[in-house]
Parts: structure tokens; sequence; C-alpha cells
């Protein structure tokens, strides 16, 4: 029988062993089941080619082939990728919209003895219930934000404060994006990816606990907030880390030696702030980055960028501060004093 699912916790809360993205690994790429394997029955070319024989030939001829194409490519995928299971797996299998490709592959999965069956809807089922629930619901989650000037350390706060037991939502890390101008960190993911990832992690929240993600922007990087969680961390309250200017200094040069040591990309990411800080102090930038004077030059951008957008930011929103936690330093055993403390806040907010 079909897997049905009214919301997308049920859906994710499946029981199977295995989930199956039976899609081209083009529709994989940009988005899955978290979780999912792609054994694709139709590859990139294959799909498209099937795709123009529909169109311009006859929808017969395109299943013809398609089918052929469809059990070729299941026989491979039995022979490598899952001859190692026994007659107790349990696949789920899903495609586009819980049509051929994946009932075809399900189907021969069940003639083997296989315990195998369908998303009802496939991939378009799975999508919809992400969007009703970032886009089109509120957040049942008491987010709180964990805010602070630039080098305060706040991403790395994250996976300590999580190993104490704290509900941890990391953005950046799901965005791939340290969430400012020289946040690069590589490719990002699609924002459907993006999404799919963010849900999957607040499924297993318990709502009933507090939350922790970083204060960000509506965006990071090319990665949009969906809406449902944009509203909530705009009324969330805010833990604020503080910290000396120095030990921010250094904690930097240590974050993002790989952008500072990029010169060509770093003069890149420079340009834009020309509008918003001046040619002078851009060129004064660049000059020190020229000179390897990284030190200086990220002293600079904190005290003459990041920290006055900070302020600015701090005076529009005006958040609910319920804690400052003072760092005297970002040493290894100044964040775990740190932790420590956020941990001791979050906790009385479930009392």
């Amino acid at each position: 029988m079909p897997l049905i699912s009214s919301s997308l916790t049920e859906l994710l809360d499946h029981g199977f062993d295995t989930v199956i993205d039976v899609r081209s690994p083009a529709e994989f790429a940009e988005d899955h089941v978290p979780g999912a394997i792609n054994l694709p029955v139709l590859d990139n070319e294959e799909r498209a080619r099937v795709g123009t024989i529909y169109k311009q030939v006859s929808p017969f001829d395109a299943r013809k082939i398609g089918a052929a194409l469809v059990f070729r490519n299941a026989a491979n995928h039995i022979e490598t990728s899952l001859f190692h299971h026994d007659g107790a797996w349990r696949p789920l299998v899903y495609c586009w919209r819980g049509g051929q490709r994946s009932g075809s592959f399900a189907w021969l999965l069940r003639e083997i003895g296989w315990r195998s069956d369908v998303v009802q809807g496939g991939y378009k089922t799975y999508r919809r219930l992400v969007v009703d629930m970032l886009h089109n619901r509120a957040l049942p989650y008491r987010f709180v934000q964990l805010g602070g000037y630039t080098g305060t350390a706040k991403t790395e706060l994250l996976p300590l404060l999580a190993a104490q037991g704290v509900q941890v939502i990391d953005l950046e890390q799901l965005a791939n994006h340290r969430g400012s101008l020289l946040g690069t960190m590589g490719d990002q993911p699609s924002q459907k990816a993006f999404e799919s990832a963010l849900a999957g992690e607040l499924c297993r929240l318990d709502p009933a606990r507090p939350v922790l993600v970083e204060a960000e922007s509506s965006k990071i990087g090319q990665i949009l907030l969906p809406p449902s969680l944009w509203d909530a961390m705009k009324v969330a309250p805010w833990i604020e880390v503080t910290a000396p200017l120095e030990a921010r200094t250094e904690y930097l040069l240590r974050a993002y030696d790989d952008i500072l040591s990029d010169k060509a990309t770093l003069h890149a990411q420079l340009a834009p702030l020309k509008a918003h800080r001046g040619e002078a102090l851009v060129a004064r930038w660049v000059g020190l980055s020229v000179a390897g004077d990284k030190r200086a030059l990220t002293r600079s951008l904190m005290e003459d960028h990041y920290d006055l957008a900070y302020a600015k930011s701090m005076k529009a929103m005006a958040p609910n501060v319920i804690a400052q936690v003072a760092a005297e330093g970002l040493t290894p055993a100044h964040l775990e004093q740190v932790t420590a403390q956020i941990a001791a806040a979050l906790q009385a907010m479930e009392t």
C-alpha cells in the first residue's frame, strides 16, 4: 500500500529501512528527501530522450523505450547497490509524482521478495509538505537567537552547545555559508535542498524545549530563510555574547584564514563596500591585504564595518536580550565557560 502522509513529520517517520529516489541525478541533486539514496532508473540523458520521444513521436513509443531503459537500469542496481540486502529489507521508493518510475522499480523489488512500497504523489507530495511547514504555517518551536558582534565565535559555540544537550539549528552549516560578506565556503545548496535539510532538522526537535539559532539576516549568502522560520526569529529573544576586540581579531584570523589568504577573491568581495564605507577605506583594506597584514586588516574590518553594521542592526531591531554572556577570551577554555552559561540560560527557560 502506498505511503500516504498528511504531515512532513509523518512522512519522515516512515519506518522503512532505506529510501530510494529513482529520479535522474539532476533531479536528485536539486533536492531530495533527507537520507535518500539515488538509484536512477533513467539518467539525465535518458530522461531527456524519453521526454523528447513523448512529445515528438508518441506517448506509446516513449513508454516502450522508457520501460526498456527503466528495467535495464533497475537490473544493474539490483546486481550492484542492492545485492547485499537480505529478504527482510524494506525499501521505500519515490520518483517525481509517484508514477511509472517508482511504481516499476518497487514492483520489481517486490517480485524479488523485498517488502517495497512507494510514496503516494512522490517528490511532489514531499515538497508540498515542506512548503506547507516552512512557508504556510507558524512553526511550533520556541526559538532563541544567539547574537553578538562578528568574531565572538557564535558558530563555534553551536556544536559545543549541542554536545551539552541544547537543541540547536546551525543555519550557516545548512547553507554552507558563514553569513557575512566574506562568508563564502564554496558552493551553496539549492534553495529547495536547504529547506529540505532545515525541515528535516526541525522535525527531530522537541517543541516543548527552546531551540537555539545563530542570529542571521533573512538571507545567508544566496539562501533565503523561509517565511515561517524568519517570522519566528524576528520575535525570538536573544542571548548575546560579548568578547574583547583583540580576542575577536585573533579568532577571526583563524576562522577566516582561507578567505584572507585568497587575495583575489577577497578584493572582489570588498569592492561592493565602496558604496557603504567609501573608496578610501576599501583601498586601505586592499592595501593591507596586498601587504599581507592580515591582523590589521581583520581589526579594521571589524571596527570600521562589521561592528558599525551590528550596532545599527541592533538599534533598528531592538531585540529582547534575555541574557548577556561576557567572554574574557575565545580560547577553547573560554568557550567552555561561555557554553555552560548559555546552556544555563536556556535551561532556565524550560522551568
